[in-house]
């Protein structure tokens, strides 16, 4: 075998390995009923924060435990715990993408990205309102 080949054949088994951790490592949103039937196992879920049920958060006693209900897109609702402080827009995002594993009836969330519409941007600008109903500081330019 010449050394270009054997070169070229080591060159093609490290882009499948390279391939096969991408596939290991990528993630699509679960909803919440595909996440309870994978209990232990990684997910990222799209969900929005259920703002009927009671938020469990103190920031004096505790301020790493945040317990609340989310609710999917479909309409199913599960209770997220989180051992990190409070996210400050959680009660005025859009919808939340948890990261975390569903355990025992309970999502152990390990990450929380808030995600907001595009207007509130526009919106602070103007000196208008949050999405929640928090009054905006004016901006002058």
């Amino acid at each position: 075998m010449k050394k270009t080949q054997l070169a070229l054949l080591i060159g093609i088994a490290a882009c499948i390995g390279v391939l096969l951790s991408f596939l290991r490592t990528t993630s699509t949103y679960d909803t919440i009923e595909t996440a309870r039937k994978k209990p232990g196992q990684f997910v990222h879920v799209m969900a929005k924060l259920d703002k009927s049920q009671p938020i469990e958060y103190d920031a004096l006693n505790n301020p790493n435990y945040l317990r609340f209900a989310a609710v999917d897109s479909l309409g199913a609702r599960m209770y997220v715990q989180y051992n990190n402080a409070k996210p400050e827009n959680l009660e005025m995002s859009d919808r939340l993408v948890l990261k975390g594993r569903y355990r025992d009836s309970i999502f152990l969330c390990q990450e929380i990205q808030t995600k907001c519409p595009s207007k509130y941007k526009e919106e602070e600008a103007k000196g208008m309102k949050h999405p929640g109903e928090v009054p905006l500081p004016n901006i002058k330019p």
